[in-house]
């Protein structure tokens, strides 16, 4: 019911604000709110099959979302990551060493990362925090989100474009997947606890 509902919202926001509301709702897509780019993308590429929408605009402004609403998870994690994590990090199992072997992954594997992340559900939204919070080198972030997102951006568009009507049930079948990729970060994270619980 709820996919339901927020199914219809971005429908209907991008058939009555066009373009701008496929940029405003794929920057609250990468800033971790759970508004989904199978539910954008492949309506838009039905717009483009009837003739409303264009490809390359289509294109340009979700990607221009992407990179927008990722810079803004990124400068968060950049400036409040670390000393939210000093502060409060004992209150999550987080310790001060969590810190350097999150900035040393990154540096070691933030490019790929980056880019793999835009293809995977539920992590594509938060991954930008602890590159942010890791400090990974801007250019390489950007390049590397925008490569990313770009690839995801075409392949849902086209996926739309090609489903034509049919459009919607490609959200019904992806949100299955987000289902699973969700419940598996939950059980890692339910890991995670137990062992730093074990190691008190």
């Amino acid at each position: 019911m709820i996919t339901e509902i927020i199914l219809q919202l971005i429908t209907n926001l991008i058939a009555s604000g066009g373009y701008f509301f496929v940029f405003f709702l794929m920057v609250l897509e990468s800033t971790a709110l759970p508004v989904p780019s199978e539910a954008i993308l492949p309506f838009a590429g039905f717009l483009i099959y009837t003739d409303q929408f264009s490809f390359w605009p289509v294109l340009l402004f979700s990607t221009l979302g992407s990179i927008t609403g990722s810079l803004l998870s990124y400068y968060i994690g950049f400036y409040e990551g670390e000393p939210f994590v000093l502060k409060y990090g004992k209150y999550f199992l987080l310790k001060p060493d969590d810190l350097t072997k999150t900035k040393n992954f990154f540096k070691k594997r933030g490019e790929r990362t980056i880019f793999i992340s835009r293809f995977i559900p539920v992590v594509r939204h938060l991954i930008s925090l602890p590159a942010g919070t890791a400090k990974m080198n801007l250019l390489k972030f950007l390049t590397y989100t925008i490569a990313g997102a770009t690839i995801w951006h075409i392949f849902l568009t086209w996926l739309g474009f090609t489903l034509k009507q049919n459009w919607q049930q490609l959200e019904q079948y992806t949100k299955y997947f987000d289902y699973i990729f969700l419940f598996a970060i939950i059980i890692a994270l339910i890991i995670f606890i137990a062992k730093r619980k074990r190691a008190i």
